[in-house]
């Protein structure tokens, strides 16, 4: 009979590739589902202090949590990447080094992130576009999330580690604990001991505590196949090398999505501080869309690195083209919903009719990427899980340096308002049909080679 370790190392190497994908996927959609909750409550509870303003200023505030995030992942894809294509080679010891030393290298960026961003507090807060009315309540908020690193970014390096030997069960049940988490606390510290906007900031860091605290309990229990050792806990030349090779294009791509997001406001702010509002409104409505693809990315890539280190070509293929056709579809039904359903989910979180009005303007064109981006991001991830970063980065530079800021500020100055809203559609469908030509491209050259050898 099969052991746990058996079933999870099974559905990377040879399960059917639709449950594959299916079965990796599905568990880490559900979870950032709650992570889509977790944002969700902040912004509802918020909402509740009658308080556009402060509205504004948790939007303004969410590039720095953008920001921790892309630094963990430097460190959660770039070792996830290394241990699934370990274990295809067969090799444990390596990739239980290799998750030793991601735990060492995330306390390190955690701690730095922390430091310079409370030093270089104020002039962030304003580099953020935050103004008279928003800056203090920006302030607030941003100074409790950095002293707060380790446990965000923390969670989110734990959850890539968990999901790379196909534990994907466990990675999302921190995720759940710390949501729970932060639905209780968010009335209390906002509404009881009446901290307002600081409350939610602390109530969200203390659900990042709990969410890390039990995905660490994990390893600790030994329940993982991978399990981290003090003799391991300072990496390799070749782990670092092979971590920040893959790691630091994947978090360049929120990095430099997080510059557009910033540059986008900056915009936005200029029609009205509610348009500010009404702007995060949507864009947290479309982030149920945007995890949907990236959960089946995220899901897909263990198995496409495992897969890669094994040299099954010909299984990397069908995952690939399994992964494709289940994200294209499932974001097509998404954006269906938002087109009928925007204004009831704008009324959600505001009483105010002009931020209703605005944010279902926005979710209606904003939701037009959802059927290109999940095969934009599916690509990226693949090239990440084969440990090819230079064309995950190839990718993002052309995306977001090339494509969408500059048409960002070109439609926005021809058009207004609503011509930079039409910045991210076009550039994901121009985007879909560049990623396919270099992934396909690179998929032949590889296949030709594992023929020659």
């Amino acid at each position: 009979m099969e052991n746990k370790e058996d079933k999870r190392i099974y559905t990377l190497s040879s399960e059917a590739p639709f449950k594959a994908v299916v079965k990796m996927s599905v568990p880490l959609i559900f979870g950032m589902f709650i992570m889509v909750l977790y944002n969700l409550v902040d912004t509802d509870f918020i909402g509740l202090t009658g308080d556009d303003y402060q509205m504004a200023a948790v939007n303004l505030a969410y590039p720095v949590m953008m920001v921790s995030v892309a630094i963990s992942n430097i460190i959660g894809t770039g070792a996830s990447s290394f241990i699934a294509r370990c274990l295809g080679l067969g090799e444990k010891n390596k990739a239980e080094h290799t998750l030793t030393s991601a735990f060492t290298l995330t306390v390190i960026n955690s701690l730095l992130v922390m430091v310079i961003g409370l030093v270089f507090l104020s002039p962030l807060v304003r580099l953020l576009g935050a103004k008279e009315n928003t800056f203090l309540y920006t302030q607030q908020f941003v100074q409790v999330i950095l002293a707060g690193s380790i446990f965000t970014m923390g969670s989110y390096t734990t959850g890539a580690l968990l999901r790379s030997e196909g534990s994907v069960r466990y990675s999302i049940t921190g995720m759940i604990v710390g949501t729970i988490m932060n639905i209780a606390l968010d009335p209390l510290f906002i509404f009881v001991l009446n901290m307002q906007i600081r409350g939610a900031a602390v109530a969200t860091i203390l659900s990042n505590a709990a969410g890390f605290g039990v995905s660490l309990m994990y390893y600790m229990r030994r329940k993982t196949i991978l399990h981290p050792s003090v003799k391991y806990i300072l990496p390799t030349k070749e782990i670092l090398c092979q971590i920040y090779w893959v790691g630091v294009p994947a978090s360049l791509e929120t990095l430099l999505t997080t510059a557009a997001y910033t540059v986008n406001n900056n915009l936005a702010v200029n029609y009205s501080e509610l348009t500010v509002s009404a702007m995060g409104i949507a864009q947290k409505v479309l982030s149920l869309g945007n995890y949907v693809y990236q959960g089946f990315a995220s899901g897909t890539q263990p198995i496409m690195g495992y897969n890669y280190g094994a040299k099954k070509t010909g299984r990397m293929k069908k995952i690939l083209r399994a992964g494709v056709i289940t994200v294209t579809g499932t974001e097509i039904v998404l954006m269906l919903m938002y087109a009928v359903f925007a204004p009831f989910l704008i009324d959600i979180f505001t009483d105010s009719k002009e931020v209703i009005d605005i944010g279902s303007f926005v979710l209606r064109r904003l939701m037009l990427i959802l059927p290109f981006v999940g095969t934009v991001s599916m690509c990226r991830m693949s090239f990440q899980a084969m440990g090819k970063p230079q064309y995950a980065f190839g990718i993002t530079l052309v995306r977001q340096l090339i494509l969408y800021i500059p048409l960002l500020l070109l439609l926005d100055k021809c058009f207004g308002f609503s011509g930079m809203l039409w910045a991210q559609p076009i550039t994901e469908a121009v985007m879909m049909a560049v990623s396919l030509i270099m992934l396909i491209t690179v998929i032949r050259n590889i296949s030709v080679k594992d023929k020659q050898e």
